[in-house]
């Protein structure tokens, strides 16, 4: 296909085959993303490599590709898939004939891996990639609506500074450190404090002898 020499062409065949490919991998398709994915990718390298050098650019961009899918599967933290993308981004970029076919095509992959993820909204989800999404990280099987909720059982609660606030710093409650903040009012440590406002994990406290004047004044 000759008309893959020129760098614009390559750049669309690249952002396409990716966007099918990561698509594939992040909603469920049945296999119809794949099956268009490869066959852009295909196309591609059929052009741009050969016998000698194909081989070991092939297994470049098949390694990154795995590490992605593993990463998914398994670690799920997302360091071994930005390997895997570096890998696969390499693997594109050898075999172009210019730097500027480089560029483009390296263009074309990063934008077909983020223009992917609008199939999200069209197609139901894999659970591939659940264990890196904060939604799953802060769901209530992993503790986090227990954390909240001894967070929120904090308010009114009297403790003591043990660092300066500039404007957060630690409080000591009952023996348990706790990370806070005074707003705009800068403490000094070993400063009686009263939990006036907790907001999911963020604890808002106030000078002992500041709440009391308060209620003094709401109850005269």
């Amino acid at each position: 296909m000759e008309l893959l020499q020129h760098a614009s062409i390559g750049f669309f065949i690249v952002f396409f085959g990716t966007v099918f490919l990561t698509g594939e991998l992040l909603v469920k398709a049945k296999g119809l993303f794949a099956v268009l994915g490869i066959a852009f990718m295909s196309l591609y390298f059929s052009y741009h490599i050969d016998s000698s050098a194909g081989l070991w650019i092939l297994i470049l961009y098949g390694v990154g590709l795995s590490l992605i899918i593993v990463d998914g599967k398994v670690i799920s933290d997302g360091t071994i898939a930005l390997l895997g993308a570096l890998l696969m981004g390499l693997g594109l970029a050898v075999p172009t004939p210019s730097i500027t076919y480089a560029i483009l095509v390296v263009f074309g992959f990063i934008l077909g891996m983020f223009a992917a993820g609008l199939f999200l909204k069209v197609f139901p989800r894999r659970k591939l990639w659940s264990k890196i999404t904060l939604r799953d990280r802060m769901s209530g099987d992993l503790g986090y609506n227990s954390m909240n909720e001894t967070y929120t059982e904090l308010k009114g609660r009297e403790g003591k500074t043990l660092t300066p606030f500039r404007p957060i710093g630690t409080i000591m409650i009952d023996g348990n450190e706790y990370s806070a903040t005074s707003g705009g009012q800068w403490l000094e440590a070993d400063e009686e404090v009263v939990v006036t406002d907790v907001d999911g994990t963020r604890i808002l406290v106030k000078r002992k002898e500041q709440v009391k004047e308060k209620e003094e004044e709401l109850d005269t």
